[in-house]
């Protein structure tokens, strides 16, 4: 298939080279222009324009940071006006709900069509292609960007539009808590004076492992807060989760509580880290190095 992707950053180069290496032919534009000429040696095409990479492709991809940035690259910007109409808008970014269902009619009057697919799986994920792919929208645009999904992860229709995101925000809660929980329990027995390292292969296996405790809890005894997924970005994830929850007259406590553990994080400069990070930020509220 022809795609454009729009949004060359941490997730959406690996993404590309995917696309690349499964035969589409990959028309790419980032705001700055030297993130997606990283794709120009696997055979993708790089644009100066977002107006430019969606012309004539049959289906289009926004990799972005937030529902703002996803609204003004295809409105702001002469993007969505230059998509042709038929074409296939699929939004992998991670937004509120409502955002999604809003801009899937603003597309539709435009005779585009739309799913919001958002992922999970990290950089990992995309590099290997096992991304968790969570799409809404119409069950026949679904199968429509198969070969497409195909070459990223595992594809699963949860519902209409705006059903994707709800699934990436119960994704996102259930991460950034998890991560919580592990941090903590980890920092409790290095306080007590255990090996951590012994702590986490004592407790695989058993009913608290989980991924989270095998990527992020290794990472978190290595020290290893290199970006994957941002603090900003879980914390973003967190507020759209109490955004929506707000709307739907949900009450959270567990994510409230944990929106404000990521902000203070945010808030005293781990902006920057892992979302795996929140250890250093609790290792801080313990006095802990």
């Amino acid at each position: 298939m022809k795609v454009a992707l729009l949004g060359i950053g941490l997730m959406g180069l690996p993404m590309g080279k995917r696309l690349c290496a499964a035969g589409h032919e990959v028309h790419a534009w980032n705001r700055t222009r030297p993130k997606a000429e990283a794709l120009a040696s696997v055979g993708a095409q790089v644009h100066d324009l977002s107006a430019q990479a969606v012309q004539d492709a049959e289906l289009v991809i926004t990799m972005l940071e937030t529902g703002d940035v996803v609204e003004h690259v295809l409105f702001d910007l002469p993007t969505a006006a230059s998509i042709a109409p038929g074409a296939l808008l699929v939004d992998m970014s991670s937004i509120k709900p409502a955002q999604a269902r809003a801009h899937a009619a603003r597309l539709q009057a435009l005779g585009v069509d739309y799913l919001d697919a958002p992922v999970s799986g990290g950089t990992i994920g995309a590099e290997n292609g096992t991304l968790a792919i969570m799409a809404g929208g119409d069950a026949a645009q679904f199968a429509r960007a198969q070969p497409v999904f195909a070459a990223l992860g595992r594809a699963t229709h949860v519902g209409p539009t705006g059903a994707g995101q709800l699934a990436k925000l119960a994704n996102k809660m259930i991460v950034g808590i998890t991560i919580g929980a592990v941090a903590e329990a980890l920092l409790l027995c290095e306080k007590g004076g255990a090996n951590t390292a012994k702590v986490k292969e004592a407790i695989a296996g058993g009913f608290a492992d989980s991924r989270i405790l095998q990527v992020h809890g290794q990472r978190m005894v290595e020290r290893d807060f290199a970006p994957r997924g941002r603090m900003t970005v879980q914390l973003k994830d967190l507020r759209n989760a109490l955004s929506t929850a707000e709307e739907l007259g949900f009450e959270a406590p567990v994510t409230t509580l944990f929106e404000q553990l990521y902000a203070q994080g945010v808030a005293h400069g781990l902006s920057d880290l892992d979302h795996s990070g929140l250890f250093v930020e609790l290792a801080r509220r313990n006095g802990m190095a």
